[in-house]
């Protein structure tokens, strides 16, 4: 896979700027649901940073035509929520930033089919095979690298050449970080339990250095504290937006599609199945798709946008159908308990 480029050094600030101009509140006072809608409040429980998405789910009420209440916490939390409160709960659109969650809810049987022309508008691989949740914006598992310790980067095209001995204490990974659990629970899927274990052993034996999220890992490769690290893209592009690619000694390498260390992963969305706001929810979820609030993603945070047509006017980002990712079904990254387990075993938490 090609290594990431940065076209240009400043995040959107343009659109960042007339999305927020639009209201910095989480709820809404306009009166007056959808026709089809017996709600008078559309309840989005967002796993998704507020600071990212509120400009965006701010100006839902224009969008869906009815009042907007956002309520945030982590996605595993608020998944954990809403299966305790089952048909009980008042939400009506999870917003959530991995596919874990969503599969979790799928699973549990408490999202809606969502309309066809919502699901229309993503490729197949990145939103559920029966319609019940749509990605609206990937991610992808990378390395970051020192050039100047691991010079055979490009020779590197999977996650078991790290396990050479080369590579003994120099690897920085998050074990706490949930993009972490996830590739961990993508190689569950494409392995089995028993292959899983057994890299994860070797990787233990590889003696990594252990960091406190992605950001962390990035900063010691780029400091020379260890040659590689596990991370997602966007990490990279933001701290060479941020200080400028002649400021960053770290680069990115992308692995082979088939290698589940090339795992994309998605934010994504779905519609409460016991929801009265259906409409309003599936016009929510139209929205975050639009070519506007694709670009916003695209541009804001170098995340890759899901609808065909949309390029981010700052980052050098491949578009997600060239990258050629061999996808798993998302849906099965809903393991999370299983991970959490096998990581515990092998003393990796």
């Amino acid at each position: 896979m090609p290594s990431a480029r940065l076209i240009a050094p400043a995040l959107a600030l343009g659109l960042a700027a007339s999305l927020a101009a639009c209201g910095s509140q989480t709820s809404s006072t306009v009166d007056g649901a959808g026709p089809d809608d017996s709600g008078d409040t559309l309840v989005i429980y967002s796993g998704r940073n507020e600071n990212l998405v509120a400009p965006v789910l701010d100006r839902l009420e224009e969008a869906v035509g009815m009042p907007v209440e956002v309520r945030y916490a982590s996605s595993s939390e608020l998944a954990a929520q809403l299966l305790e409160e089952g048909d009980a709960t008042e939400a009506d659109l999870f917003f959530s930033q991995d596919a874990g969650a969503l599969g979790a809810l799928a699973k549990a049987e408490m999202l809606a089919t969502l309309d066809e022309d919502v699901t229309a508008l993503v490729p197949e691989d990145y939103r559920d095979g029966e319609g019940r949740w749509v990605a609206t914006s990937g991610r992808v598992r990378v390395l970051a690298f020192d050039p100047a310790q691991v010079p055979q980067i490009e020779e590197i095209t999977g996650i078991d050449q790290i396990l050479e001995p080369e590579f003994v204490g120099t690897i920085g990974y998050a074990p706490s970080n949930a993009s972490f659990h996830a590739f961990v629970t993508a190689l569950r899927v494409e392995r089995g339990e028993d292959e899983a274990r057994a890299w994860l052993e070797d990787f233990s034996a590889q003696q990594p250095q252990a960091f406190e999220g992605n950001n962390a890992v990035l900063d010691a490769v780029d400091g020379g504290q260890v040659a590689v690290g596990l991370i997602n893209h966007y990490y990279w592009f933001q701290k060479v937006a941020e200080l400028g690619e002649d400021s960053v000694q770290a680069r990115i390498h992308y692995l082979s599609s088939d290698d589940p260390g090339a795992l994309v992963n998605v934010a994504g969305a779905g519609v409460l199945a016991g929801t009265d706001n259906s409409r309003a929810a599936n016009e929510a979820i139209r929205f975050l798709l639009s070519t506007e609030i694709q670009q916003y993603f695209a541009d804001e945070t170098a995340e890759y946008p899901v609808v065909d047509g949309v390029r981010s006017t700052v980052f050098d980002l491949e578009p997600l159908a060239e990258l050629g990712t061999d996808q798993i079904d998302l849906n099965e990254l809903d393991s999370l308990d299983a991970t959490l387990a096998l990581l515990d075993e092998v003393g990796l938490t």
